[in-house]
């Protein structure tokens, strides 16, 4: 892979502690490559002690000193572990979850004076340093804001951070400066490849944080054209034709699924970030956006003949899809097992997500491969072989993949009631270390079975699509 091959055009999804059904708080992203193929794998980096430590980034250059300690944390890397990059998303040992990132754009304007800087913090090595340091959400928040003012960054981008009680959303602004929001409690927000916090109050620092200098800078620069509030998309993002098309329609399609009372256009420029659902959202509403492309509307790549119509917005899930993570904190149950992480990989549409416990010390062989190599021992390559087999027979296929999905599904949620169950009872008579040895165990078991479940699904696909070949022949009975 070339590192400076930016992965891009991510959907992320945020969901409050009030607004699920079971009290969780919720982060969720897709990624997305520039082209089909980006091998991922799922992984555990182990806690370490390492005095003198640094991040030196291959591609930038920059070198940023860490803390001696660092956590225990679950993340999704690219293929080359030598270089540990891309990590993605994760959950670290105090159950402080991050995804990063969601590619935006700052405008030329805001660039002008605060460019974007070749020697700076990525997307690569977010996760890296920061993720194995953080407590808390707004810990997160705060050590990669002061990473970005101090190294500066080449890219736009959005991060998101949770703990149990809160989440927090990160944009950055050119190449030194950001602004966070903290999602409320019983709100949800979706996040396509575009600034999308709006409304910035500075009297309120329970509810936002921003690099040290921003309103000085934007008002010594005239950045803002409308001086009686501070719009952040208005003042930092691009208002552009690409993104009616390509970015607007997303927020549009999540929020007429979770608030169909809202009516707006998918062309509209003032979609909100932050709504509110009319129900109680759970993993599986967070699973359906993700794996979503416009189901039951004209704009479905699927089922609409007029070529201009399906190709007129960009599908949530498309070929590009690599890696789909849902990281959900819980509230109702022991700490030791409060996180979890949905894993998903392939085409999201046919591809189910997969629950890993994050205390854990491993997850399974199968999440550890992962090159250029095509082979069914590694589970990205698995789901990318499911989505070749799907795509050219969709519509004699679907309906028994989705089958197929819905008892992953159902099967991973009895599994985690069970081990629920089994580690409640543990709690007073076992260790940390016998927890953390059980929930791996048992991970590993789930994704396995759902691993096997695949491939019997491959199989029965294989079978049907040579039955299905049009360049056939009835030779007739005597020959």
């Amino acid at each position: 892979m070339d590192y400076m091959q930016k992965r891009t055009s991510c959907t992320a999804m945020l969901v409050g502690k009030d607004a699920t059904v079971d009290g969780s708080t919720i982060i969720a992203r897709n990624e997305d490559g520039y082209a089909p193929i980006g091998p991922k794998k799922f992984i555990v980096r182990a806690a370490k002690s390492e005095a003198n430590g640094y991040f030196v980034s291959p591609t930038t250059g920059v070198k940023i000193p860490l803390p001696k300690e660092a956590l225990r944390y679950t993340c999704e890397p690219s293929d080359e572990s030598d270089h540990n990059l891309y990590e993605e998303a994760g959950i670290n040992e105090k159950n402080v979850a991050m995804s990063a990132t969601e590619t935006t754009f700052t405008n030329q304007r805001f660039l002008g004076f605060d460019p974007l800087v070749d020697d700076g913090l990525n997307e690569e090595g977010m996760v890296n340093v920061v993720l194995p340091f953080i407590n808390s959400a707004r810990e997160g928040v705060k050590r990669l804001g002061s990473l970005i003012e101090k190294y500066g960054t080449g890219e736009s981008n959005g991060i998101a951070f949770s703990d149990n009680q809160e989440i927090w959303y990160l944009e950055t602004a050119g190449g030194h400066h950001w602004v966070a929001q903290r999602i409320p409690d019983d709100a949800y927000a979706i996040a396509p490849n575009q600034v999308n916090i709006q409304q910035i109050d500075f009297n309120d620092t329970d509810n936002f944080m921003w690099s040290s200098d921003l309103p000085e800078f934007v008002e010594k620069h005239n950045l803002n054209n409308s001086p009686e509030d501070f719009n952040f998309r208005n003042i930092v993002g691009t208002n552009s034709e690409s993104d009616i098309y390509y970015n607007t329609p997303r927020s549009w399609y999540g929020q007429k699924l979770f608030s169909p009372e809202v009516k707006q256009a998918p062309t509209s420029r003032e979609i909100p970030f932050i709504q509110h659902a009319n129900r109680k959202l759970s993993v599986e509403d967070v699973e359906y956006f993700l794996s979503s492309h416009y189901q039951e509307t004209e704009f479905d790549p699927f089922t609409n003949e007029k070529e201009f119509d399906k190709q007129t917005f960009r599908s949530i899930a498309l070929d590009r899809n690599q890696i789909s993570h849902i990281l959900q904190i819980r509230n109702d149950v022991d700490p030791k097992y409060a996180a979890i992480e949905w894993v998903a990989m392939g085409f999201f549409a046919y591809s189910p997500y997969v629950p890993f416990y994050t205390n854990i010390e491993t997850t399974p062989i199968n999440y550890q491969k992962a090159n250029s190599e095509v082979t069914m021992d590694s589970a990205y390559w698995m789901y990318k072989i499911l989505s070749v087999l799907v795509e050219p027979h969709y519509h004699d296929f679907i309906n028994q993949v989705n089958q197929y999905r819905e008892i992953c599904q159902s099967y991973a949620l009895r599994r985690i009631d069970n081990v629920d169950n089994q580690i409640k009872q543990m709690l007073n008579e076992s260790s940390d270390e016998d927890i953390t040895d059980k929930l791996t165990a048992e991970s590993i078991i789930t994704a396995d079975s759902i691993t096997n479940k695949t491939k019997k699904l491959m199989q029965d696909l294989i079978k049907q699509s040579l039955n299905l070949s049009k360049i056939t022949f009835e030779s007739g009975d005597n020959l």
